[in-house]
């Protein structure tokens, strides 16, 4: 895509959802259609980011307040744009980010209270309207997330767990967070059902790349 303007696409859903291994197969395809593709995830993306990656993901789920704990997201999230994200779109990449700003709308602001609002004023003060092209919500039940995410942590590790160990409440916010934004930005956000074999649910994400680009005279 040198040459041309670049491409933004933001993976979002709860714990378990499958997003990381959907932007996998994203990635494939348009490796296969000939783009070039820079993988990337929040918190995290920049040296810096993913040095307070590990100040949020680890430790006791009460260790920071929910103003703390966004405020060090858009403090990672600004950093992870200037550095990773503009430069690969200034060079006509399709970037692929695993989370963006919409999780600190359902993480802080639907999950832990604050407010879409609250979150929202956040993001137009560290990015101003940086938003993703295309933004795919995965959604599925709390109760299949949250079993997925414990099989992953069990087979690799349990250190990046402080999410997951908050409790079923939460987690349904953080649902029905998801599903606000979504119907809220119906053109840039698509859902996703996220049940179902690798390879469906892989249909369902192109399909919904391709609706989106078309739209876009992509």
């Amino acid at each position: 895509m040198t040459g041309k303007p670049g491409l933004f696409i933001s993976f979002e859903g709860g714990e378990g959802s499958g997003k990381s291994t959907q932007i996998r197969c994203l990635e494939k395809w348009f490796r296969g259609s000939g783009h070039d593709v820079v993988v990337t995830r929040e918190p995290g993306g920049s040296a810096g980011a993913e040095e307070i990656r590990n100040l949020l993901l680890t430790g006791d789920p009460g260790r920071w307040d929910a103003v703390t704990e966004a405020f060090l997201m858009f403090a990672s999230r600004r950093d992870h744009v200037e550095r990773t994200i503009r430069p690969a779109l200034a060079d006509g990449k399709v970037v692929l980010c695993d989370r963006f700003a919409d999780s600190s709308v359902a993480y802080q602001g639907y999950g832990h209270g604050l407010g879409a609002d609250y979150i929202r004023n956040l993001w137009a003060l560290a990015i101003g309207d940086f938003k993703p092209d295309l933004t795919l919500v995965f959604d599925l039940a709390i109760e299949t997330g949250l079993e997925r995410a414990g099989e992953r942590f069990a087979n690799v590790s349990a250190a990046e767990d402080r999410f997951e160990r908050m409790g079923t409440d939460f987690h349904q916010r953080l649902r029905d967070g998801f599903r606000e934004i979504a119907a809220s930005e119906p053109v840039r956000c698509r859902v996703i059902d996220a049940a179902g074999e690798i390879e469906v649910v892989s249909q369902r994400v192109i399909k919904a790349v391709k609706d989106s680009l078309a739209r876009q005279g992509r």
